[in-house]
């Protein structure tokens, strides 16, 4: 399968659509999800055309990690977490949507589950809980 240069992270990355961008560096963005499954919920991209795992290159997939285990740190600190949960799918049958490569990134406490998918979330709320992840990220 070929990338499509007009998926919706894609098309985030050339900000055509709006995003609420909690980090960024040369090879990476960190977003809020606006569908959160927890409070701080973020994905983590690589800024090249890349579909998935299954086509990343090494430096594709070392720089979405080490960005990832960095905001994983950041929203266990920001939220008060306990633990944090990573999800990358690859390809339909494997639950992917959005064929660009991403991280979930879900920080978790002790006995709340995850929310079920598919519900927005209110802008104040995500604005606010993307404040918290920056102000933890400039801490550590």
């Amino acid at each position: 399968m070929s990338y499509d240069d007009t998926n919706i992270f894609a098309r985030i990355l050339r900000d055509e659509i709006p995003s609420v961008r909690v980090f960024e560096d040369d090879d990476t963005l960190v977003f809020m999800d606006i569908m959160p499954r927890a409070d701080g919920h973020c994905l983590v991209i690589p800024k090249t055309a890349c579909r998935n795992v299954l086509d990343a290159t090494p430096a594709q997939l070392a720089a979405c990690m080490a960005t990832t285990q960095r905001i994983a740190r950041a929203v266990m600190a920001a939220f008060d977490a306990t633990g944090v949960t990573l999800q990358q799918f690859n390809e339909t049958d494997g639950g992917q949507e959005v064929f660009h490569l991403h991280f979930h990134v879900l920080p978790r406490h002790a006995g709340l589950s995850l929310r079920p998918p598919g519900k927005m979330e209110d802008m104040a709320v995500i604005n606010a809980n993307a404040e918290k992840i920056r102000a933890a990220l400039a801490a550590i």
